[in-house]
């Protein structure tokens, strides 16, 4: 056990002191950084240009209108001229123009495109009310006389527990799944094939099985990048937290997790529980078969070839599962939930969708593990001679030879 864990030790730590792990973990966070920045300078550039000015005769109007309408104004113009020339600069989409002539309002607005509907609509709006008020003071109505004036019909919606917010949780939870089973899988299975393969033909591996056996030294090779994994994942659920810690202290961002509460801990509530084992256990087994190629090949250049039946069987599960995405009654979903290697994908499908029992989800992983328990096993007892041999034999000749 102990020289399991040395090996264990030595592989996981040679993987993420490599220049590949950092820029790999780290490349996501530097692309959501660019995405947010690039957003937030475009926002700020055009921000001016998507403004308008309110100029109007009587300071009161204009001073009223933007207490109540604040986003969206440039209060620093307050001119005709000054607003044609911003205007003319790009510096505004328009600008307009209050006045009050014998008792009416009126608004005309200047610019290029014609008001968005909700600018427009909170022009109209006050427009109305301060017309409402003018209209009351000129006819001199008693205040019990603006009160019933002033009543409304009133309207009362009885929503009950909406399905689209958990409809859509459950499609994000299925793309979330498959995403990161089949991310995970190209990236790591090209890792192991190549960790595998550098040892061939190197006369260290004589002297290494001389010592220990072929089954520790496997099983070591394995717990190393198995923990390389869960090192990755670890740093951006970390990233993710700090993140989203972030996001909290932002008044804007916080009002719109307020907003989103509801889907987001539909998602997690989707995501956090067997589908987890799941996700582990399917990686595990694409990252035995991964091992197996890097140990077949005949020369450690040929690792990345040897890695690509993996990828091509995650393609055939990540990919057959996109036509029974809105159907996961249909019977070839529950029968490839049964079958290793598919049922990582297809059984969360149907456990984020509730239709399975525990029991079920519970068969299927097991399934799952006795299917890796034995190809461990399997690829234990001959990873001596795969390691040591010299031959260009295919991967089908090994894999059905006696020795």
């Amino acid at each position: 056990m102990l020289k399991t864990w040395i090996v264990t030790c030595e592989t996981y730590l040679r993987q993420v002191k490599s220049w590949s792990f950092f820029f790999m973990v780290l490349g996501p966070f530097l692309m959501l950084g660019l995405t947010v920045g690039i957003t937030y300078v475009s926002s700020r550039s055009n921000a001016s240009s998507q403004n308008i000015a309110v100029i109007a005769e009587t300071p009161a109007l204009r001073q009223n209108f933007i207490a109540e309408n604040p986003s969206n104004i440039d209060q620093q113009i307050t001119t005709v001229t000054a607003a044609k020339k911003a205007l003319h600069q790009n510096h505004l989409a328009g600008y307009l123009v209050l006045r009050q002539t014998d008792h009416q309002l009126r608004a005309d607005y200047h610019g290029p495109k014609a008001l968005g509907k909700g600018l427009k609509a909170q022009v109209q709006n006050y427009l109305a009310q301060t017309q409402q008020v003018t209209n009351y003071q000129q006819a001199k109505l008693t205040a019990k006389q603006q009160r019933l004036l002033q009543r409304t019909p009133k309207l009362t919606q009885h929503i009950a527990a909406s399905t689209g917010t958990a409809n859509l949780a459950k499609t994000i939870s299925f793309w979330l799944i498959v995403t990161m089973i089949y991310i995970i899988l190209v990236t790591y299975a090209s890792i192991t094939a190549q960790e595998i393969a550098s040892d061939k033909g190197t006369k260290i591996m004589e002297i290494i099985f001389s010592s220990t056996t072929a089954v520790s030294y496997f099983v070591g090779k394995i717990c190393g990048i198995l923990l390389v994994i869960l090192t990755q994942i670890a740093i951006y659920l970390l990233g993710g937290w700090a993140i989203y810690s972030w996001a909290l202290s932002r008044p804007h961002l916080h009002a719109m997790w307020t907003q989103y509460h509801a889907l987001v801990t539909a998602i997690l509530h989707n995501l956090l529980n067997l589908n987890l084992l799941y996700l582990l256990v399917g990686v595990v087994l694409f990252t035995l078969v991964a091992a197996y190629s890097g140990a077949v090949v005949a020369k450690a250049e040929d690792a990345s070839k040897a890695a690509q039946p993996v990828v091509m069987l995650g393609m055939v599960g990540f990919f057959a599962t996109f036509p029974f995405q809105n159907n996961l009654d249909a019977l070839p979903v529950k029968i490839m939930s049964y079958v290793p290697f598919l049922s990582s994908y297809f059984m969360p499908m149907r456990i984020i969708n509730g239709t399975v029992s525990l029991g079920t989800q519970w068969l299927s992983l097991g399934l799952a593990l006795l299917t890796v328990a034995a190809l461990a096993g399997y690829i234990g007892r001959k990873y001596q001679h795969l390691m040591l041999q010299t031959d260009s034999h295919s991967i089908w000749q090994h894999l059905f030879q006696r020795h």
